[in-house]
């Protein structure tokens, strides 16, 4: 069966020297492109729209990060991208009225995310993979991937992996850092899923970014706290406790086992009250003492 356009095109350099694609809806690219031109050539194919055909929109596929090429605002003006795109439409309801007397306020509109601002009074925003950095008067002056962006903070606030690690041990609520980042934009979480590393310690990845040290998963550093048989000095009751903290970490990370609040949830909860689990260690102090050295074993041969 015949169509009347062209429903795949394969081409290196056709689009750009003239092809008439009429009906062009995706547009991948896996060649480096560094002439904005050539680049505007490209994706004009794709600008044409035909919505008598059926053409309303179109889609491109970047393998190269050459959509960088986007953010040209002499030309094109500020960037502007729909975070709504794709998403189905939600029919918006009437409020619902309150029983007399519920003081409670229908819900409010979302709060919007606070500007981050660099350093040097620049407006940064973090759309996916990109930063953006803006000047005060809203001009554009680079894009970057989100990993240079997390490794350009790192190092603007540990100078070493040294000064890292110790600041890293020296610091008795591990979440403290994991805040100074998103204080500057930087979902550690969000960044890890985004490079396939969600089973890896934040502590693993900040230093495989900012210092190029291979990491290890938390499953590692359990491991190899248990063949170091560490938990050994403790009493049967107290070592029990200990593992499910490990479990704790291997599975959740760092900052669940600092809060005092874990031992409210399972599998604590089948060991007693907070008091009786503490007991085993002598009391909250040492309890407290226990978890410390626990971390740092976690970290062994490298917390200083």
């Amino acid at each position: 069966m015949t169509q009347k356009y062209p429903v795949i095109a394969t081409t290196s350099k056709l689009l750009s020297t003239g092809a008439d694609c009429k009906m062009t809806k995706l547009i991948v690219l896996d060649e480096m492109i560094g002439s904005m031109t050539e680049f505007k050539q490209i994706i004009g194919r794709g600008t044409r729209l035909k919505e008598k055909e059926g053409k309303t929109h179109f889609a491109v596929m970047d393998f190269r990060n050459v959509t960088r090429l986007f953010a040209d605002p002499d030309w094109d003006g500020p960037l502007e991208i729909d975070e709504e795109f794709g998403a189905a439409k939600v029919k918006e309801l009437p409020p619902k009225e309150l029983p007399e007397g519920d003081p409670t306020p229908p819900d409010a509109p979302e709060k919007l995310p606070t500007p981050i601002v660099d350093k040097n009074g620049c407006k940064v925003c973090i759309v996916h993979k990109t930063v953006s950095v803006y000047d005060t008067d809203g001009k554009l002056l680079h894009q970057e991937s989100i990993i240079d962006y997390t490794k350009e903070n790192i190092l603007g606030k540990y100078a070493s992996l040294d000064n890292f690690i110790r600041q890293w041990s020296a610091q008795e609520k591990k979440e403290a850092i994991r805040e100074l980042l998103r204080e500057r934009g930087i979902d550690l979480e969000q960044v890890k899923e985004q490079q396939g590393m969600t089973d890896v310690d934040d502590f693993d990845f900040i230093c495989h970014v900012a210092f190029d040290k291979k990491p290890l998963t938390r499953r590692d550093r359990a491991n190899n706290v248990k063949k170091r048989d560490f938990l050994s000095k403790y009493s049967p009751a107290a070592r029990e406790v200990l593992e499910a903290l490990l479990d704790k970490y291997m599975n959740t990370g760092i900052y669940e086992i600092e809060k005092a609040e874990i031992l409210r949830l399972d599998p604590f909860l089948k060991m007693g009250k907070p008091a009786k689990i503490a007991s085993y260690f002598g009391g909250k102090e040492g309890y407290m003492k226990a978890v410390k050295e626990l971390e740092n074993e976690i970290y062994m041969n490298e917390v200083i």
